[in-house]
């Protein structure tokens, strides 16, 4: 998916007004919320607009709505991911594409989270495929970017806090643009990810 940062920057801004599930926040102010925690938490910059556009996968296509509630698992971590590697490359794509598959893991491997996830998270889990089986917790052990994806998961679930107040959608567009770009001299001519890839993580 080709998108520059000033089009990812709009979609957030102009389709992330309708209400995050079932919490009482805004998409755009989830997305605000999970990267100020992610700023203050010193995870670095990468992670900090991983947290910003973890889920604009689910704007892509239209205005947010309560998809798990309707049955529909849209892949949003996938579409999201794709749409970020391109312009800021794995260190921001990877944990986005397993921030899902991050919470089938919490799931399996600490009881108590699932009894901490809101409701319209655990009516998505199921879509999702449920905790993951001993097999599926070894493999995602052994990804390069678990520690991320599981920050970047339970930052997913603290960022639901009604009137909280953050810093504007603008003010990470100087980081987001740096990224761009130390992307692109990096791996010069190369485009985004052609291949589409499944749900993260083996399937139980």
């Amino acid at each position: 998916m080709d998108l520059s940062t000033d089009r990812i920057f709009q979609v957030l801004e102009s389709r992330g007004s309708g209400r995050y599930g079932l919490s009482s926040v805004t998409q755009t102010e989830h997305a605000l919320q999970a990267a100020d925690l992610a700023a203050k938490r010193g995870l670095g910059d990468q992670l900090v607009i991983a947290a910003l556009f973890h889920d604009v996968g689910h704007l892509l296509v239209g205005e947010d709505v309560d998809l798990a509630q309707a049955g529909v698992d849209d892949l949003h971590e996938e579409t999201s991911a794709a749409a970020l590697e391109g312009l800021f490359g794995k260190e921001v794509s990877e944990p986005v594409r397993l921030h899902v598959a991050a919470k089938r893991y919490l799931c399996a491997v600490n009881p108590a989270y699932y009894d901490k996830l809101s409701e319209d998270s655990r009516r998505s889990l199921a879509l999702q495929g449920g905790p993951m089986s001993p097999a599926e917790v070894a493999a995602f052990d052994g990804l390069e970017h678990r520690a991320a994806a599981l920050a970047l998961r339970i930052i997913d679930d603290e960022a639901k806090v009604a009137g909280l107040k953050t810093p504007p959608l603008g003010s990470y567009r100087g980081i987001a643009t740096r990224l761009q770009r130390e992307r692109q001299e990096d791996a010069p001519g190369e485009t985004a990810a052609s291949k589409k890839p499944g749900r993260a993580g083996p399937k139980s």
